[in-house]
């Protein structure tokens, strides 16, 4: 019998001791040592304004060969044909720190609902995630091969699950839609107009997209995150996140290609602990910062 693992409100996972079955490559350049101990960041907002600096450093300084893509477009994106960049938030907790991000450079704010799929008996233990399509459903689900293996079960294991992530995802999605319904022109996808009801939501096809959240613990919720965007067309991702785990931070980098962080501790226990404030958001507390953003 496998031992579960647990994950706290502060997004700390525990697991059993088992180890990882390499060793981990030394963080990429998009990623940032540690300071020497927690936390680093007043508040979300905080967080947000240091990684929008830290962003506009990496796309100024970025390499167009390397990265096969212009760094930013200009601020008249008509003029060089290219679709403006855009910043998604993984909501709750990525939205506050999105915002500053949208701010510092200077391009849209939306939003990317994504579900954690749990551990039948441990809802906590995230297996999984399942995001958002861009269509006001849920795109197919990301399952975690390697939790799967700690806990002893398959993606068939979690068929009740997916059921019942996969409606609320698309019940929250509702709940955002009025904010959505703001978007227009160049900014709107497939569903904008003609369905009443349907949420109005930016058409990734050809951008730049900078997923945003409060930090990466495991990455289940990212990876699902950076799937549904690749699968709505994006030209290039970057997830980036004020604090991350080096060995999820690695994963994403091998499977997506960039990360950036403000701080990537060598010892990570949770993303909570980064923060001097990491209180809880509600939808309310949500759709106020997504009001305040132009």
């Amino acid at each position: 019998m496998v031992a579960l693992a647990t994950l706290n409100a502060d997004h700390a996972l525990i697991l059993p001791r088992v180890g990882y079955p390499h060793k981990m490559a030394s963080p990429s350049a998009h990623r940032v040592a540690a300071a020497p101990d927690p936390p680093a960041f007043r508040d979300r907002a905080e967080a947000g304004a240091r990684l929008g600096a830290r962003l506009q450093e990496v796309l100024r300084d970025d390499d167009p060969e390397r990265s096969r893509a212009p760094a930013l477009p200009p601020a008249n994106p008509a003029d060089a044909g290219e679709p403006r960049p855009v910043v998604l938030a993984l909501p709750r907790g990525g939205v506050p720190v999105a915002a500053e991000v949208a701010r510092a450079l200077g391009v849209p704010l939306d939003i990317l609902l994504v579900r954690k799929l749990g551990h039948p008996e441990a809802p906590e233990l995230g297996l999984g995630a399942i995001a958002e399509d861009g269509a006001g459903g849920a795109a197919e689900p990301y399952f975690d091969p390697e939790m799967l293996s700690r806990v002893g079960l398959s993606s068939d294991d979690l068929a009740e699950v997916v059921v019942r992530e996969r409606a609320e995802l698309v019940r929250r999605v509702a709940v955002y839609a009025p904010r959505r319904s703001v978007q227009a022109g160049e900014d709107s996808g497939p569903g904008a107009e003609g369905t009443v009801g349907a949420p109005r939501v930016p058409d990734l096809a050809g951008r730049l997209v900078v997923v945003v959240d409060d930090g990466l613990a495991t990455g289940v919720t990212a990876r699902a995150a950076l799937r549904a965007v690749q699968a709505r067309g994006a030209r290039r991702m970057i997830l980036a996140v004020p604090v991350a785990a080096s060995e999820a931070a690695h994963a994403i980098e091998k499977e997506n290609g960039e990360v950036v962080t403000v701080v990537t501790p060598r010892r990570f226990h949770s993303v909570g602990e980064w923060y001097v404030d990491f209180g809880q958001l509600t939808d309310a507390d949500v759709l106020a910062v997504l009001a305040s953003t132009p």
